[in-house]
């Protein structure tokens, strides 16, 4: 009998890296369809480029380190990864976006550690950290869902302004974003911030079009979307459900904490839970089998982490979602919880 030694992730539904890979990318096509009904056909554009990029670098890099590449290709991880990144930056952010944070992703947080298994950082949420960081204005630049404008972008003028920076009328991404019907371009999160630091209370805020009295026109019905996708990996038993019971928990306290005794600063937890990239991070991004805590009791914590972050960077931190500076610092923390929560060895009484 031959002993076989294999590096994480590990589950015990009898699934192999692949099905599982692949039934995270099934269970987020809901949410893709609602980010190009609400923000056009820029998103899939990404998508579509970003899948390419991907597989090109991560077969680049195995026959670099002398690997065999197909192995590599048919676990479909770099799919995942390229596939997380293309939905979380802006729709129309130019094309070398995608290839710089693939980079990030692909060769320096999963390759430079030695592979799928080894790498501690999501690395999905390494390259959108340091996009975010180096470059805030195209990280920055989304448009307002388009049933709220009454011009809308076709695929050749998103095709165009992905590749070349102009539509096919010649304007840039800034001139459109600016002109069309007054409409803001914040996000719903952005522009609560601001409105709260000019003295605004979350009601008067909320009551810009953008919000349409909820969490966001659009990024409420992308949430649920992530949400439903997110039970399907639960009933699939791709993922637990400890980390985003965790961090749907924790949020969710923590904001009520906040109503109750400051209610003229704080939104609702509803709005933290239907607005930026919560639902997309609780079940797709935080339950990384790799770079997730490993114990039942890890989960749960690292998840609560994870929530108590991301509504810590929200109401005081410089960028209005946090949610992939939460997985972050999560994941810095995981060999300390994995240490203090691991089970008791049988037969050991400490």
């Amino acid at each position: 009998m031959a002993f076989f030694l294999a590096s994480s992730p590990h589950t015990h539904n009898k699934k192999k890296t692949p099905d599982l890979m692949k039934g995270v990318a099934m269970c987020a096509i809901p949410g893709l369809i609602a980010q190009c009904y609400f923000f056009g056909w820029g998103t899939l554009i990404q998508l579509c480029f970003a899948i390419l990029v991907g597989l090109i670098l991560e077969a680049l890099v195995m026959t670099i380190r002398k690997r065999p590449a197909a192995r590599a290709l048919s676990d479909y991880s770099a799919l995942v990864t390229a596939w997380l990144l293309a939905i979380a930056i802006p729709p129309l952010s130019p094309w070398w976006i995608v290839v710089i944070g693939l980079i990030f992703a692909i060769v320096i947080a999963k390759h430079l550690y030695g592979g799928l298994g080894q790498n501690p950082f999501n690395p999905a949420m390494v390259a959108y950290v340091v996009l975010l960081i180096s470059f805030p204005v195209q990280m920055t630049s989304w448009m307002a869902p388009h049933h709220l404008t009454s011009d809308s972008t076709s695929f050749s003028d998103a095709l165009s302004l992905i590749f070349t920076g102009f539509n096919l009328d010649g304007y840039s991404l800034q001139q459109i974003r600016t002109g069309i019907d007054g409409i803001t371009t914040a996000t719903p999160l952005d522009a609560l911030k601001t409105g709260l630091k000019n003295g605004l209370t979350p009601s008067e805020v909320m009551s810009d079009s953008i919000f349409n009295n909820i969490a966001g026109f659009g990024w409420t019905w992308v949430n649920v979307a992530y949400l439903v996708g997110g039970l399907g990996l639960l009933k699939m038993r791709v993922i637990q459900w400890h980390i985003p019971a965790g961090v749907l928990l924790s949020l969710v306290v923590l904001s009520s904490l906040a109503v109750l005794f400051a209610p003229g600063s704080s939104p609702t937890p509803l709005f933290h839970l239907l607005s930026g990239a919560t639902m997309l991070g609780a079940f797709f991004i935080a339950t990384d089998p790799v770079s997730a805590s490993t114990t039942v009791k890890g989960r749960l914590i690292y998840g609560v982490f994870i929530g108590a972050m991301i509504f810590v960077i929200r109401t005081w931190g410089g960028f209005p979602d946090g949610v992939a500076f939460a997985v972050l610092l999560a994941n810095m923390c995981v060999p300390l919880i994995d240490y203090y929560t691991k089970p008791r060895t049988y037969g050991h009484n400490r």
